[in-house]
């Protein structure tokens, strides 16, 4: 389903105690396809409870390179759910350990 250089990552941060993510999975998880060259995201998913969230959360990041500095953002402007911070916490992890991998590559 994914081309060769695509690689997977996930993020994780934690979520209030009072959302419904939290009862469900303990914590905030985002989770990105991205292509190893191009750093460009081909998929993502993450611990909604909702599949609206989860179709949402892919309009912020499918297509989008993983460097891009407006998806932070984005994410502030645009996504008013409970797990907004834990998003963005989450996108930060994931975008650590992506360049970690690359870095392997280089």
């Amino acid at each position: 389903m994914y081309e060769k250089d695509a690689i997977f990552i996930t993020g994780d941060a934690k979520s209030s105690q009072n959302n419904p993510i939290t009862k469900k999975f303990s914590q905030y998880f985002l989770a990105l396809v991205v292509n190893r060259t191009t750093g460009k995201i081909i998929d993502v998913d993450c611990s909604a409870t909702v599949d609206l969230t989860r179709r949402f959360v892919q309009s912020i990041f499918i297509g989008r390179h993983i460097d891009d500095p407006l998806i932070v953002e984005d994410i502030s402007n645009r996504y008013f759910g409970s797990s907004q911070k834990a998003m963005i916490v989450a996108f930060q992890d994931a975008l650590k350990k992506y360049h970690a991998i690359t870095a392997l590559s280089k």
